[in-house]
């Protein structure tokens, strides 16, 4: 029993090791691929930065109120947003009638939220897909690595480890910058979904006591209808 025991032990080592050995290339493939997708999320983000330091003198409460106040120029309004999403919202905000402008709010900003989510989730999977993917591209070439040392092989050896620690490298770096990420991102979102909400208060009162008729009369001063 004890040896039957111990072959069955080798023969499913030697089955994990083959399929191991076999994930080796499409591991390093998915670390080149995750380190590309963090590149592409660094370079959305400086896009998303530049607009936002861009329009840094824009209150995104005051681009709402004003949108609201002048529907017909609310396109022109929401390119003083930070960034597309919140564009959107405002755009979407604006274009609703005085009547169904509180539902079309409410719409506008689960949809800005769902948006934002979208986002958030890119660099939030990087965040655990990178160290996860750099991790297994370690411990892969290890294999044929320490079999090579037990043979004396200290070429194949050394070109193990140098692709072992690539990969740890790629994956650490995906990890920390798609963190980062995430953590910046989340703030920025969270104050533009608070002056969302703060511009289109601001403005109701007004929109509820004036004709229905006449909702581009309202002129909000400081991002406050008056």
């Amino acid at each position: 029993m004890i040896a039957a025991g111990q072959i069955a032990s080798i023969d499913l080592g030697d089955a994990l090791s083959h399929i191991a050995t076999a994930l080796r290339v499409p591991v390093l493939i998915a670390a080149v691929v995750v380190l590309v997708l963090c590149a592409l999320e660094v370079g959305r983000y400086a896009a998303e930065w530049w607009r936002r330091w861009r329009n840094r003198h824009f209150e995104l409460g005051e681009v709402v109120a004003r949108a609201i106040a002048e529907p017909t120029d609310a396109a022109h309004y929401a390119h003083f947003a930070a960034t597309p999403i919140a564009a959107r919202a405002v755009v979407a905000i604006a274009a609703a009638p005085p009547a169904e402008r509180a539902t079309a709010t409410e719409r506008a900003l689960v949809a800005y939220e769902l948006a934002v989510e979208r986002s958030l989730d890119r660099t939030r999977l990087l965040v655990r897909a990178g160290p996860a993917i750099g991790l297994m591209g370690t411990l892969i070439p290890l294999i044929p690595g320490l079999a090579a040392l037990s043979g004396g092989d200290v070429a194949t050896l050394a070109n193990d480890l140098r692709d072992a620690f690539g990969a740890t490298v790629v994956g650490l770096l995906v990890g920390t910058v798609a963190f980062a990420l995430t953590l910046a991102r989340t703030r920025a979102y969270t104050e533009d979904l608070a002056g969302l909400e703060q511009g289109s208060a601001a403005i109701a009162p007004t929109t509820e006591a004036a004709p229905t008729n006449t909702p581009g009369g309202i002129v909000p001063q400081g991002g406050a209808a008056g």
